[in-house]
């Protein structure tokens, strides 16, 4: 159970140093008990202290890290079953299942996928490496696997073989899912002395769970939850009560992210594994293994996830600045938008489209739409000016053309009076119109 404040508070040096950058050590206490603050803040906590608050307010589902360098990956660390409860911490990531005779004619597909979306790089994260039988041909695809630089899933469930993947790939720390009821001792014992995150499956929930709990009993407690492959709905249940029993029950033994192979349950189904990798991106998939994955079905299932692993009580927003577009340069017009991220993408795809060179002006805007920001006084004559000055928008454009958003055409002559020497012009009110609208401006 979660410690209270005051809980906290007792094992606090109650020296009032402030080096935690709170004023008291009460209300540092009251912050950790909130979980806005880790309890690694206060300098001075006794090592037994530290180890007793540490277990005690950490989150009921495990935080595990998989991958290496920049290919490093956080998963777990939820503390709520619904997001608008509070956010999701750790977003889920997504495999593609190669194998020794499929990896040549897949990686392609794979490498395809590489664009960013709202400030973040959106790609197949994990190559899930299947073991056919074949052990030297197995290391070979995880040889082949490793040096693309992404987290590698190792589908293993032989010892042996695991181990001579393991002794090539060990660095990246990829993750070893292959410890069943009948191995998992060697299994555990293979993934600790590689250091290395293991996989845990069995046939059914009690039998998992027994095996998870078998394996903590061994000191392994660096592990992932595989739901299995018996049927969707089977998968979808396991996943759902894992994650309950670690959240609402705060049942540590189930307390590990979740792996759930969708290219399994729908083999062959392309269509099916875009529908279950959208259900288990919801709910409750750390780690979504697919076939295949096509351009096509990446922008649906990283538009979804990014939208479920957004923070719902912040705004999404784009950060402030000048973005040339269409090689705009300092000759080229200028057009200001808001900073609201889907007003960003709409309005500047829309630009792009139009091919007309031009500097898009993104001003603070509090992350709000154009009149939900006008409304608010968050965008204005006197912000637009501000903008100005912050950014030295007169020193680094020579072009006096500015075009502002349609909706705020009530702002124009209040601009021009702040802006003297710029020509101000409105846009059209909705994006769809801007690329005729650019080409007539242009012309």
């Amino acid at each position: 159970m979660a410690l209270k404040g005051l809980d906290i508070f007792k094992l606090t040096p109650k020296t009032n140093c402030k080096e935690c950058g709170n004023p008291t050590c009460m209300a540092f206490a009251m912050k950790v008990a909130q979980g806005s603050v880790p309890i690694e803040k206060c300098p001075h906590l006794s090592a037994e202290a530290l180890a007793t608050l540490s277990e005690a307010t950490a989150p009921p589902m495990k935080s595990i890290k998989i991958g290496a360098g920049e290919a490093e990956h956080t998963l777990g660390g939820e503390t709520v079953l619904y997001r608008h409860d509070k956010t999701f911490v750790s977003r889920n990531l997504f495999a593609v299942s190669v194998c020794a005779s499929c990896f040549d004619e897949k990686l392609p597909e794979i490498e395809k996928i590489d664009y960013e979306r709202i400030g973040e790089r959106e790609y197949v994260e994990l190559i899930n490496c299947v073991y056919n039988g074949d052990k030297a041909a197995y290391v070979e695809l995880v040889k082949k696997a490793a040096a693309t630089g992404r987290t590698l899933v190792l589908e293993c469930q032989c010892p042996d073989a695991a181990r001579a993947a393991l002794e090539v790939c060990a660095a990246g720390k990829p993750v070893l899912n292959g410890a069943t009821p009948e191995n998992y001792e060697e299994m555990s014992k293979l993934a600790t002395e590689f250091g290395v995150v293991l996989g845990v499956t069995a046939g059914d929930i009690d039998a998992l769970y027994d095996t998870v709990a078998a394996i903590e009993k061994l000191g392994n407690k660096n592990l992932v939850v595989d739901v299995g492959v018996g049927s969707v709905k089977d998968a979808f249940a396991t996943a759902v009560q894992v994650r309950r029993a670690a959240l609402k029950d705060q049942d540590r033994t189930f307390g590990y992210p979740s792996i759930v192979n969708v290219g399994k349950l729908a083999a062959g189904d392309e269509n099916m594994q875009t529908a279950l990798a959208s259900l288990f991106t919801m709910k409750y998939g750390s780690i979504v293994v697919m076939e295949n994955m096509s351009y096509a079905q990446a922008l649906a299932l990283y538009g979804l996830r990014q939208n479920i692993y957004t923070d719902p009580q912040k705004p999404m927003k784009v950060e402030p600045g000048i973005y040339p577009l269409n090689g705009g340069d300092e000759n080229s017009v200028c057009v200001t938008t808001v900073d609201f991220a889907l007003t960003y993408f709409v309005v500047s795809g829309e630009l792009e489209r139009s091919g007309v060179p031009m500097n898009l002006l993104i001003s603070d805007a509090g992350g709000y739409s154009v009149l939900t920001a006008w409304a608010a006084g968050k965008l204005s004559a006197g912000s637009i000016e501000k903008f100005f000055k912050q950014f030295d928008i007169e020193g680094k454009i020579k072009n006096r053309t500015l075009v502002i958003p349609g909706k705020v055409a009530v702002l124009k002559g209040e601009i021009e009076e702040r802006l003297p020497g710029w020509k101000i012009v409105v846009a059209p009110n909705e994006a769809v119109g801007l690329v005729k609208f650019f080409k007539e401006l242009n012309a």
